[in-house]
């Protein structure tokens, strides 16, 4: 008879409870707010969707702007995690064509997640500050990031020099986001955001890239 695993080790620590009920309600916040809007999501029935009392995540999150933000800074660190894998040690051009294809595969794959994550990105524009505040921060780092890769791409030599750097990062942010909003506008054509992405990316291939190169 094979020899059973210790009790102590079958045990979930606290540390190791509280994660777990964070995830859940978390995955609970983004069900709600995918089907019912900021607005109709309450605290109350965020803790008895994952199974736990009405009163959890209040006490969890203080508040829904907290439970918000939350999401965003979750959402936002899976994101960066897909980036990292896709980006790595690329810079200029092939980073823009690597994170935007990312992109397209984390909309498809965590379909629900961005769907909350956009919807609270612009709800931003409303008078909630605290929420305005941790968006503007996701994206002027998004921003920063993007004007880091072409920087590197010039002095590598494979964007052109005469590049202005800020000004393509801030288009490139941008239609990222109006792609997310088109499809969150109309997802009755799913297959309309793979065009938009590529579409995105001939666009950055026609303002970043070197004459006569490969690419």
């Amino acid at each position: 008879m094979a020899a059973t695993e210790p009790i102590a080790s079958l045990k979930r620590t606290q540390s190791e409870r509280t994660a777990q009920s964070d995830s859940l309600m978390l995955d609970a916040a983004i069900r709600l707010i995918v089907e019912r809007g900021t607005a109709n999501t309450r605290l109350k029935d965020v803790g008895e969707s994952a199974g736990y009392s009405r009163g959890l995540a209040s006490y969890r999150y203080g508040n829904k702007a907290g439970l918000f933000i939350e999401i965003i800074h979750t959402v936002g660190d899976e994101w960066l995690r897909e980036l990292g894998r896709a980006v790595r040690d690329k810079d200029g051009l092939p980073a823009i064509l690597g994170a935007t294809d990312a992109h397209y595969r984390f909309v498809l794959e965590a379909a629900d997640r961005i769907r909350a994550f956009y919807i609270l990105w612009f709800d931003s524009t409303g008078p909630d500050q605290a929420l305005k505040s941790v968006i503007a921060n996701v994206h002027d780092r998004r921003q920063r990031d993007v004007e880091a890769w072409i920087a590197a791409g010039i002095a590598a030599g494979n964007v052109r020099s005469d590049v202005n750097v800020r000004s393509v990062a801030e288009q490139f942010c941008a239609s990222i986001i109006g792609i997310v909003y088109q499809w969150l506008a109309v997802p009755e054509a799913p297959d309309r955001i793979q065009d938009l992405h590529e579409g995105l990316k001939q666009q950055m291939i026609g303002a970043l890239a070197v004459p006569n190169s490969d690419v």
